[in-house]
């Protein structure tokens, strides 16, 4: 669930209240008295998991690491716990701490990506040490339904408050702002489910405005190309040019990419469709796959996804094709390698067309009789599966994911030269 922080002034500066405190506060008191004695079976549980699953944090549990580590975990879970059914418990100490972590990750010079994922991980380490002890005490589904639920808000909010203290220290730093935003877009090209506590402090620290929907927009680079025209987009968008594989995030693609038009020389660019944020992860998978789109699928420098659909989908997962084509092109397997491509163009030519020897020989190139003896050919390997109508979907679907996996393998062969 998407909750936001809600921020007020007072005299003592800013205060921040977090709507998952509240939530705490209508379980049962009573589940929390139980639960106590078990927080330090979830804190243990938390750092075995994080230490497992994180690897900036895997180092020996040994100075101020350790104990840093082992004391968040502990904190976080007794707090938890000491909220559940209590709306009097004050946070102020607890968000000073995490403030500190955050300032202390800075230092560290870690980015916030590992200490995202080690407070997800580590909740969820939490929850499931905790789960079998609320179901023990005998908690109603729907107080079960609402501890659960409260674990990943109080989360997010917690990872919040890490990026507030992270954010300070940063402020310090020369060329603060590129960085929050350089930050902002890894989050939610990464991990935006359940973080939209954590994007809405690091925008407000960017000066970005957090839009409801997003584009990803994969960039790929040529040999000898100059830099990506940056300068030319507006403020708006999100950009990450020094990563292995640049991307950037637009709320309008048309609109903001149109000045790139005739500017990427020896730039390709691959824009996602327009989804909503916690799809931005994705999107940008999806983006990336448009980049090995060679030829007829993807005429020009520009490739957006949204007419690409069925052709991305068919590259999204390569075992599903290979084993797609294992079942519905296996008449094939007793052939050489150039008999099988020979008849796997000619077989998908007149799954396309359903037309005549001299079309489909027309659009690959060969005499009108060579068709006929392939045609002939594939009507001794594959009989009445040509006439059923969910076999031919079937083969060309198989035919259509080979192609493009061919093309693939030849621009790879082509750039390693």
């Amino acid at each position: 669930m998407f909750l936001s922080l809600v921020r007020r002034k007072s005299k003592g500066g800013l205060v921040v209240e977090y709507r998952g405190f509240g939530m705490l506060a209508t379980l049962p008191r009573s589940l929390g008295e139980e639960l106590r004695p078990y927080t330090g079976h979830a804190a243990a549980a938390m750092v075995k998991q994080v230490q497992r699953s994180v690897p900036a944090y895997s180092q020996p549990l040994r100075g101020v690491f350790g104990r840093v580590l082992v004391v968040s975990c502990e904190r976080a879970v007794r707090h938890y716990v000491d909220c559940i059914g209590d709306p009097d418990v004050p946070h102020d100490r607890w968000i000073d701490f995490y403030r500190m972590r955050g300032r202390m990750e800075f230092a560290e010079g870690r980015s916030l990506e590992p200490l995202h994922d080690s407070v997800t991980v580590g909740a969820r380490a939490a929850w499931r040490a905790m789960r079998p002890i609320v179901r023990g005490l005998g908690a109603g589904p729907d107080v079960i339904a609402l501890a659960a639920e409260s674990v990943f808000v109080y989360v997010d909010e917690l990872c919040a408050t890490t990026i507030e203290g992270y954010q300070q220290a940063e402020a310090r730093a020369a060329g603060a702002i590129p960085l929050r935003r350089r930050r902002l877009l890894e989050l939610i090209a990464q991990a935006p489910e359940g973080s939209a506590c954590s994007i809405a402090s690091l925008a407000e620290g960017a000066g970005w405005r957090v839009p409801g929907a997003a584009a990803m927009v994969a960039l790929q680079r040529a040999a000898g190309a100059p830099a990506f025209p940056v300068h030319l987009l507006d403020d708006t968008v999100l950009a990450d040019l020094d990563t292995a594989e640049p991307y950037l995030l637009t709320a309008d693609p048309d609109t903001d990419l149109a000045p790139l038009k005739d500017a990427l020389d020896g730039w390709r660019v691959a824009i996602s469709p327009v989804v909503p944020l916690v799809d931005a992860p994705a999107a940008l998978r999806t983006a990336r796959r448009a980049l090995l789109l060679t030829g007829e699928d993807a005429p020009g420098p520009v490739i957006w996804c949204r007419d690409h659909l069925a052709t991305l989908w068919l590259l999204a997962e390569d075992f599903l094709g290979a084993e797609l084509a294992k079942q519905s092109l296996d008449p094939f397997t007793s052939l050489s390698e150039k008999q099988q491509e020979r008849l796997s163009d000619t077989l998908l030519a007149w799954l396309e067309t359903r037309g005549g020897a001299p079309e489909i020989a027309q659009r690959l190139g060969v005499h009108p009789q060579t068709v006929r003896n392939r045609l002939r050919q594939l009507e001794e390997l594959f009989g009445d599966r040509l006439r059923d109508a969910d076999d031919r979907l079937n083969m060309q679907l198989a035919l259509r994911a080979q192609r493009l996996m061919r093309a693939h393998r030849r621009d790879e062969g082509t750039s390693g030269t």
